[in-house]
């Protein structure tokens, strides 16, 4: 198959990076390099899912990665993924018939899934400062994207998503659902929760956003959902306004540097350096602009918030805020420093372990075991957004009947993004500038 077939499969195929990110495949397997690396590392605490799907769909997961190392070009492949999940190593090795592929075992701490991490790890390469790994002859693509892709090769557009749901509920579970579904559903799908007051983490404690509104929905980059007391400390630090949190930051912030030390992004080199950071809530028009920039760097990953301060202040919603303002400045902090891995790097990683424990969420680490179901949500809300690039144009009206797998909504041929498809059959019910939503 040429570069050019499977970029148009994978654009009308609607895939993206199911990690997170959202960012379209298709950019990807146009590009040439010397490795492509999968992502099977998952290290958010309580969600375990990617861990199911390499246990339940190894061909899948393979055949898309030899799919992208062809259009690629890439003479090697390495799998990252965890040490500890020897089932998901077990069902993969089989599959791994090119000797191009290659395991790359990764400890269980926070956050070895982070493409600087992965890439360093798999490869000895670090990425430059700010830059992406095809600078240094790299793709990375998650497990479930490349699932996503091998069924793209076979015409089949991406309806579902894999997810996984933990916390408070009375059976964590893993299962697929169509895209859309409401995050109220899936709650019953797992039994229902087992208290009376929560509230929802989506996609993960660290990275991922916490939601008081159980109408949101699954989009192609949902991980999964923890369910929590509404009382709980993660919940209670969460929803403390930004005002808040720059105030008890610039009073208590006693320059420790201890979110500097932990900071994986520092701990590899790169000129994040969280205190100084917080120095700039202490600063208006002069100063501040210079503290900055030691934010520009982070990459959000809350590791100094949640578990390195020692006095819970926020310095990753203080970096957060200072990239806004360097950007509404127009300010772009360049590194002048050589890139050298710090030598007490493997000394500092944070096992899962430990920062469940400072989470305060070690009661609720389970299993979560794949579940075929056969399921037909209520409603779904298809967002037209759920990728990087430009949203996805309705091509469907209030009252139409659609079949799941039919487009709904499309992008430019020269658009950056991808094409939407139904979820379900069914009738739809409204057409908006964010959503198309569908009655079965």
């Amino acid at each position: 198959m040429g570069n050019g077939v499977l970029k148009d499969q994978l654009k009308e195929c609607g895939v993206v990076g199911a990690g997170g990110a959202g960012f379209p495949t298709y950019v990807k397997a146009d590009s040439h390099v010397e490795y492509l690396l999968a992502n099977g590392a998952e290290c958010e605490p309580l969600i375990h899912k990617d861990a199911e799907l390499m246990k339940h769909f190894p061909t899948e997961i393979i055949s898309g990665m030899e799919i992208m190392m062809s259009a690629t070009g890439a003479q090697a492949g390495r799998f990252g993924i965890k040490k500890k999940n020897q089932a998901a190593i077990d069902a993969i090795e089989p599959h791994l018939k090119s000797k191009r592929i290659e395991f790359t075992l990764l400890g269980d701490f926070y956050p070895s899934g982070d493409e600087y991490e992965l890439v360093y790890t798999a490869t000895g390469r670090l990425i430059p400062p700010g830059g992406i790994p095809l600078q240094v002859g790299c793709v990375v693509n998650n497990v479930e994207t490349l699932y996503n892709v091998d069924r793209a090769r076979r015409g089949q557009v991406v309806t579902d998503k894999f997810v996984s749901i933990a916390g408070a509920v009375k059976k964590p579970k893993s299962f697929w659902v169509p895209i859309g579904t409401p995050i109220r559903e899936l709650i019953r799908l797992a039994g229902g929760a087992i208290i009376h007051d929560y509230v929802c983490f989506i996609s993960g404690i660290m990275m991922g956003t916490l939601s008081l509104n159980l109408d949101e929905v699954v989009t192609k980059t949902t991980a999964g959902l923890i369910v929590l007391p509404r009382e709980h400390y993660l919940v209670t630090r969460k929803n403390r306004p930004q005002q808040s949190m720059n105030r008890i930051g610039k009073s208590a912030c006693d320059q420790c540097s201890y979110c500097t030390e932990f900071c994986p992004r520092y701990l590899l080199g790169y000129e994040v350096v969280p205190h100084k950071v917080m120095r700039s809530l202490g600063f208006t028009l002069s100063g501040s602009d210079q503290w900055n920039q030691w934010a520009q760097l982070c990459c959000s990953c809350g590791l100094c918030t949640l578990y390195a301060c020692p006095e819970d202040l926020y310095p990753k919603e203080a970096c957060d805020q200072s990239k806004v303002d360097l950007r509404n400045a127009a300010i772009q902090f360049v590194q002048k420093k050589e890139v050298r891995v710090h030598p007490m790097k493997e000394s500092r990683r944070v096992p899962l372990a430990q920062l469940r424990k400072r989470l305060k969420v070690e009661e609720y680490e389970a299993e979560t075991p794949y579940e075929r179901i056969e399921f037909s949500p209520t409603v779904v809300q298809i967002k037209l957004q759920q990728h990087v690039g430009q949203p996805a144009r309705p091509v469907v009206k209030t009252g139409d009947r659609v079949k799941k797998g039919v487009l709904i909504a499309e992008v430019g041929a020269s658009d950056l993004g991808v094409n939407i498809h139904a979820s379900v059959d069914g009738r739809v019910t409204s057409v908006t500038d964010q959503w198309v939503e569908i009655k079965p």
